[in-house]
């Protein structure tokens, strides 16, 4: 074990196990940032944004992030989803490549964007999985500072699960332990200038739930500096009235922590989150001095606007380097052990390269001598025979297909056989019309199949009931029906809750929700401040 003094007498007393294979997870997300890229710009994969100068931060964050925590975060994350074994490598390929095989690519079978990280919820007929058993991740959208409205409802879901005494039943064991769960949310220090930002935290503060938000801050947004975007060059700072201080009934506990010291935000991400799970407290981790030593995507080049002083900076400063000058200078393992480990994570993410796609490129080959197989021109007399053949030539050539080739070289073969080729029972044309068509549509299927909730259990399948009126009917004003409905479904559903703007206290502004609060509590039926786009989020 190492000693405890000499790792600035934190609190919790590491092995040398543990560290060792922080660093290798680190290295593994390293050399995955470098060779994802490579991918990119040699044009295997479309788009490429990575974490790397981010590991550090979330490594310590993934040591505190437990069985039935959710995240709710952005792309910068790939080492804490390696870290909490939300993600493998070669799913990280897999990812890259848009490999629509959900069993090779399970957070979103090539329907999102590469580094857009999500866990399943529900098993193949539509039932949920024990989410306890667990860890969790919310899809990531694209539009930035989106994950912070619904890390507020991820958050508040602790806080009801706690308070609400119904819900400790066994049939609910499934969904939470008592609201013993904590919502993780992290962030680029660019999109804290986002509006949705400083609503949801605004709202996390209100509600006062277990919301652990980590602002990933490594000085620009793209090329943008941080001081032409935060007030006081800090979003810290800008937030500090937000603090919990002595005798403040709500509030933030804050913290600033550098993104590359190791050991200090193992402590305060122990010490805060311990306090977000047993008070359910908000916290906000402003994590300083992050770098991004491949720039912000595969778009651009973050040399053309850091100073050379700036780039000598991040390499002096990179999290990776610190930890192994730490691991050294503590004589936890020696140089020969580190390069060990840097050769094996460099061995292992070319191995999930490699495995990925090959995966993906599988079904790609087997289309493409499909293909050729059905252009029997032996009884061809086309005027354009020697076009079709060198289209499926320049098919044969290329080294990796992807679906665009083939279905591109399906179109132009398609366009240049005339009617008379081959004879009437096996016409050259319609096989290939035929096996283009099967195509575009097995590729549709791919890309669109579920995106909607096609299961027997589907709302979309529930049959409609008309309704029936007596002769003798009362006729009662429509908000009396919509009152006695709500009182029904809040008796019968102890699951249901009801927020927003004037919906508790008075009742409705059209008084619908009469008598509800008083009736069910002010946590099931409870007032929000006028903000959409976290009631969106919740």
């Amino acid at each position: 074990m190492v000693n405890k003094k000499r790792i600035n007498n934190i609190e919790e007393t590491l092995s040398k196990e543990e560290i060792l294979n922080d660093y290798r997870i680190a290295n593994e997300s390293k050399y995955f940032s470098l060779v994802g890229r490579r991918e990119v710009l040699t044009g295997k994969a479309k788009f490429g944004i990575f974490g790397a100068g981010k590991e550090i931060a979330n490594l310590a964050m993934a040591k505190v992030f437990e069985k039935g925590d959710w995240r709710s975060g952005y792309y910068r994350d790939q080492t804490f989803m390696l870290a909490t074994g939300m993600l493998t490598l070669q799913e990280l390929f897999a990812q890259l490549y848009g490999d629509t095989d959900i069993k090779a690519n399970p957070g979103s079978g090539g329907r999102s964007m590469n580094n857009h990280f999500a866990t399943r919820t529900l098993d193949d007929n539509g039932d949920w999985l024990n989410l306890m058993e667990l860890k969790n991740s919310s899809a990531d959208t694209s539009p930035t500072a989106s994950q912070m409205p619904r890390l507020v409802g991820l958050a508040q879901a602790s806080k009801l699960f706690r308070g609400l005494k119904n819900l400790h039943k066994k049939e609910y064991a499934k969904f939470s332990n008592h609201g013993n769960e904590v919502a993780f949310g992290t962030i680029g220090d660019a999109s804290t200038s986002e509006g949705i930002f400083f609503e949801a935290i605004n709202a996390a503060g209100v509600l006062d739930v277990p919301m652990v938000v980590s602002v990933l801050d490594d000085g620009y947004g793209i090329s943008v500096p941080r001081a032409l975007q935060t007030t006081h060059d800090s979003i810290s700072k800008f937030l500090s009235g937000i603090e919990r201080k002595k005798g403040d009934d709500n509030g933030y506990l804050l913290y600033v922590e550098k993104g590359w010291d190791y050991i200090g935000l193992i402590k305060a991400y122990k010490e805060g989150v311990d306090k977000a799970r047993k008070e359910h407290c908000p916290v906000f981790y402003h994590i300083e001095e992050c770098t991004q030593p491949q720039g912000h995507s595969t778009s651009g080049s973050h040399e053309r606007y850091k100073s050379k002083e700036r780039l000598k900076w991040e390499e002096d400063f990179d999290g990776i380097q610190k930890l192994r000058q730490y691991i050294l200078d503590n004589k936890i393992a020696t140089e020969e052990e580190l390069t060990a480990i840097e050769h094996n994570a460099e061995h292992e993410v070319k191995k999930a390269r490699k495995a990925a796609w090959k995966h993906f490129m599988a079904p790609m080959k087997k289309k493409r001598k499909e293909l050729i197989k059905l252009l029997d021109l032996t009884t061809c007399d086309c005027t354009q025979k020697d076009s079709i053949l060198e289209i499926e030539k320049e098919l044969e050539l290329i080294k990796e297909p992807i679906r665009k080739d083939l279905i591109s070289s399906g179109r132009k073969i398609l366009r240049r056989i005339c009617n008379q080729c081959s004879n009437p029972h096996n016409s050259l044309k319609k096989n290939v019309g035929r096996w283009l068509e099967k195509e575009v549509k097995e590729g549709t299927i791919a890309y669109s199949k579920n995106l909607l909730f096609d299961n027997v259990k589907s709302a979309l399948n529930v049959k409609e009931i008309n309704a029936v009126y007596d002769k003798d009917a009362v006729e009662v004003p429509g908000r009396e029906i919509l009152n006695k409905n709500l009182h029904h479904i809040f008796e019968k559903y102890p699951l249901a809750v009801l927020f927003g703007e004037d919906v508790g206290n008075i009742g409705g502004v059209n008084q619908t929700t009469e008598g509800l609060q008083e009736r069910f509590g002010n946590l099931r039926i409870s007032d929000t401040g006028i903000r959409e786009t976290t009631i969106v989020g919740q």
